[in-house]
């Protein structure tokens, strides 16, 4: 008789189920003072925890049981669900029907002319080794026009106006070279970079728009820096090309920034509507500003773990938000539970019940210094304390990471500094380029962030108050109905009581290298939202439900609920040295009492949900089907062995792994469910565990050898 795969003792003694309602101690865990401090408290701060979050209470009393989240990559798949609730999903890397590329695109303009008298022009203009770096650039083009030719990037020059001559000059003398500035390779000196395009190749976004048809840009602010060929541009296509881009251990920068390298496009010409989870498999949409389909769909016999495809021509790119949600499909391998119906009635439950709509850990950042205590600096007006929370050394980092800001307190040396400092790090670098021009300007540093990644700062702080707002509403009076004075959306715009308020929240996630998640996405401003607080008379009429409640996210433009919940916004906040209603300084973005605020829904219930058990033995094989699977309908473990041969797992290991394992009788829960915008999948899978999602070292020890 064949084991039963929930039978193990050793993980069954090692179940510690969490108490429905945890304790609510206001005066402790659910304010920040104690990690506030720099240089004190936070030396010794450890992994961030739910708790120091306000992520405490649960839905439902259903036990929970074990099982590994994101063992393997593939058992997290992502699929974008777009403003008309259609599931994204690559279905094929054809080219669009009945789209005539351009012909003349792939023949190359003008090349065979000599351009003897223009390199000699050059020369006098820049110099003898960029003339001859031009030259052998133009060889290289008239050699291979079609394929994908490498740019050259011009000697260092810090004078401005002559970068703007060599613009000029270009744009004046070869319609074929396209240039824009870039960093030195010290990160400290601006360089032109010059690369071929076939009539246009050039990228764009919504924030381009202001600047037309420059032929350049000479910042690094996401412009595009090639806006030239528009009157070539076919009238019958759409001009910005978008695609379903499908990526497997990637996230979304990532991915782009390696098609963008490869196309000689920076990485923020493109449009997306939402950021996803790196250690996942997940298709979401993404345009580009006048790309012919060809280009990019000749890319997918060179990328690795991405793939691009159903390519169509829009008018509109993609903008942060565009989106209605997630389709997720959750694999939790190695389920150990005291029977398998415990599994089923909390699987069941889920679906029944819903969850807590907390903000996940990934909200507050993944390192010992969470980025609402940067915010709630910012809010103080603390501005050199900010700077040092955001570039001193932290717990749990890389090496290389922890090694480079060790030396910058130590040496403060920011030339050396930027040098060991992983460009990925976009935040960190912006501020000790800022403080390099202007030395102990710590104001001026923080806005030298780009705008969406330090405004995720205050919203995280905001974030952090609404979580533990919740976790008190939950306590105090319940799941099971509406309490006297909560705040809930308006199911008739009539009352006078209601209160109008521009966006359903503030959502502003984005990557910086360690904040991504499967949520991250922003909320279109356009969506307008009614909310009221709940009367005697609605408790009586039975109007709403506990479905129906929210809270808000602090700011000028919101209502706080009629209870007691109400106080726990400004209580936390004046012990963390912020008030909510009156700014402490004249920086209105670093100012919650300048920001609109929102609200956000108490409760979520996952929509078109289902779920399986299945049993498995080898832990290498898929349970889910890739986009990749369907389209080319290989079996799920042909896949995941390219999948795992072409990440660096020798065939050695992997049949050493399967050997090992191969009789033991294992438990998976698969589970597809959609979650809206801003809803974290996390915290779902919390609920149905009744286990804290900061425990990542257990489920390190149940799964040593992660795929």
């Amino acid at each position: 008789m064949r084991a039963s795969p929930f039978q193990n003792p050793p993980l069954l003694a090692a179940l510690l189920l969490k108490p429905f309602f945890f304790p609510f101690r206001p005066s402790s865990s659910s304010s920040s003072s104690s990690l506030s401090l720099p240089g004190k408290t936070l030396a010794m701060a450890k992994t961030l925890d739910e708790s120091h979050v306000g992520i405490s209470c649960y839905v439902s009393s259903l036990p929970g049981f074990r099982g590994v989240l994101k063992q393997r990559y593939a058992d997290f798949i992502v699929n974008e669900v777009d403003g008309d609730g259609k599931i994204v999903r690559l279905t094929t890397v054809d080219l669009p029907p009945n789209v005539d590329d351009d012909k003349e695109e792939e023949k190359s303009p003008s090349i065979d002319k000599d351009y003897s008298s223009e390199i000699e022009s050059f020369r006098s203009l820049c110099g003898d080794a960029d003339a001859e770096a031009l030259k052998e650039l133009l060889g290289r083009i008239s050699s291979s026009p079609e394929s994908d030719v490498l740019p050259i990037i011009l000697s260092p020059d810090s004078d401005k106006s002559h970068r703007a001559d060599v613009h000029n000059f270009f744009k004046k003398n070869f319609n074929f070279l396209v240039t824009d500035t870039v960093e030195g390779s010290d990160g400290n000196e601006r360089c032109i970079r010059v690369r071929f395009s076939l009539k246009e190749a050039g990228g764009g976004s919504r924030r381009g728009k202001k600047r037309k048809n420059t032929g350049h840009s000479d910042s690094n602010d996401g412009r595009p820096f090639d806006s030239r060929g528009s009157d070539s541009w076919p009238e019958h296509l759409g001009k910005f090309l978008r695609f379903h881009l499908y990526k497997e251990n990637k996230d979304t920068q990532e991915a782009l920034g390696v098609i963008g390298k490869m196309l000689g496009i920076q990485q923020r010409s493109f449009g997306f509507a939402g950021t996803k989870d790196k250690r996942s498999i997940s298709t979401q949409r993404a345009t580009i500003f006048k790309l012919h389909a060809n280009r990019l769909a000749a890319l997918n016999s060179r990328l690795f773990g991405i793939k691009v495809g159903d390519f169509s021509y829009v008018r509109e790119g993609l903008v942060l938000g565009q989106l209605f949600g997630n389709r997720f499909t959750i694999t939790l391998r190695g389920v150990v539970a005291d029977s398998e119906e415990t599994v089923k009635t909390a699987a069941d439950g889920l679906g029944k019940n819903g969850f807590i709509n907390y903000y996940g850990l990934q909200r507050f950042g993944s390192g010992s210094v969470p980025t609402h205590l940067v915010g709630a600096a910012l809010l103080r007006g603390e501005w050199k304390d900010a700077v040092y929370l955001i570039l001193d050394p932290r717990e749990g980092e890389r090496a290389d990471v922890r090694e480079a800001r060790e030396f910058y307190k130590e040496h403060g040396n920011i030339d050396a500094t930027l040098r060991k400092l992983p460009r990925h790090l976009v935040a960190e670098r912006a501020v000790l380029q800022c403080l390099k021009k202007c030395p102990g300007n710590y104001l001026q540093a923080l806005k030298a962030i780009p705008r969406t990644l330090r405004m995720m700062y205050v919203h995280s702080y905001q974030s952090y108050l609404w979580n533990h707002a919740v976790s008190m509403r939950v306590q105090k009076y319940g799941v099971s109905q509406v309490a006297l004075g909560d705040l809930v959306y308006c199911k008739d715009s009539s009352p006078v009581d209601m209160v109008k308020v521009d966006s359903s929240e503030t959502e502003d996630d984005l990557n910086d290298g360690s904040l991504l998640e499967e949520s991250g996405e922003e909320i279109p401003d356009e969506k307008v939202q009614f909310v009221k607080t709940v009367d005697s008379e609605d408790l009586q009429k039975g109007t709403y439900t506990f479905e129906d409640v929210v809270l808000p996210l602090p700011g000028s433009r919101i209502i706080y609920p009629g209870n007691e919940v109400a106080n726990l916004y400004h209580e936390m906040a004046t012990k963390d040295g912020i008030s909510l209603i009156e700014s402490a300084h004249g920086v209105k973005e670093f100012s919650i009492t300048s920001m609109k605020g929102g609200y956000r829904r108490v409760f979520q219930r996952p929509i078109d949900y289902r779920w399986e058990l299945r049993t498995y033995t080898d832990d290498n094989i898929s349970l889910a089907e890739t986009d990749l699977d369907i389209m080319s309908k290989s079996t799920p473990s042909d896949l995941t062995r390219k999948e795992l041969l072409t990440n660096g797992d020798s065939a050695k290991k992997l049949a050493s792994q399967k050997s090992k394992d191969a009789l033991l009788p294992k438990m998976a829960l698969k589970m597809e469910f959609t979650l809206p915008a801003s809803c974290y999948a996390t915290m779902a899978i919390r609920e149905l565990q009744k286990s804290t999602t900061s425990q990542v070292a257990f489920h390190k020890t149940l799964n040593p050898c992660t795929g």
